[in-house]
């Protein structure tokens, strides 16, 4: 039987990478891509800040090939919906009928996603939707899925967590409050080790730079 054909929604980080591993691991879709936003004016992926370099060589490992969006800066959230939509309407040309998303637990997000796939013919699919996260933190771990915090939301950690190891010493280290795979955008992740790479990402922490109430490791090819 034919699996459905889907995209993986590819932010470079755990969440999207767990959910790959996951959906590989259940053999339900036949995931042919990995889409992912990249601000045109930096060439890097959105939000992480992470170089569009290192999200090639993940995909590259990952055996994927890249569907990159490319997105301005800044970007008023009618640009974004219209380049999405462009992007699906594409996808659906090319017979996905399924996205992947990472997503945890953020009621808003899911229903956001589900409101603007709505009548496309394409549906989102969530495999790690509500699992509780700090199970869910060290199931990744366990996996063997490494990753550096590339991108911390200032108000609610400090700039000293950029760049960190994704371990179980971060996790006891997270204050009170803080969730720990992050959803609710206290750090993001680049992942560098996964079940589902056929080889490592090599690379060098570099500067920690501060903008926008956000501290950015900014992660380079070894």
């Amino acid at each position: 039987m034919t699996q459905p054909r889907a995209l993986i929604s590819w932010s470079s980080g755990k969440d999207s990478a767990f959910a790959l591993h996951e959906i590989r691991r259940e053999g339900a879709f036949d995931v042919v891509g990995a889409l992912t936003t990249v601000n045109d004016s930096f060439g890097r992926v959105s939000i992480h800040g992470v170089r569009e370099k290192l999200l090639h060589a993940q995909l590259a490992s990952a055996g994927l090939p890249p569907l990159v969006v490319p997105i301005p800066n800044p970007c008023p959230n009618d640009a974004y919906e219209e380049r999405m939509t462009r992007a699906m309407a594409d996808a659906k040309r090319s017979g996905i009928t399924h996205v992947i998303f990472g997503d945890l637990f953020l009621a808003d997000i899911r229903a956001y996603r589900e409101q603007k796939l709505a009548g496309t013919g394409i549906t989102p699919v969530f495999p790690l939707w509500r699992r509780p996260t700090s199970a869910l933190a060290r199931d990744m771990i366990a996996s063997g899925l490494e990753a550096h915090l590339v991108s911390i939301d200032r108000a609610k950690l400090d700039r000293s967590f950029a760049g960190r190891n994704f371990d179980e010493r971060l996790l006891k280290d997270l204050p009170a409050g803080i969730d720990p795979c992050g959803e609710n955008g206290e750090f993001h992740t680049f992942v560098f080790a996964a079940p589902i790479f056929s080889q490592r990402i090599e690379v060098v922490r570099g500067d920690i730079v501060e903008r926008e109430g956000f501290a950015y490791c900014d992660l380079v090819p070894a």
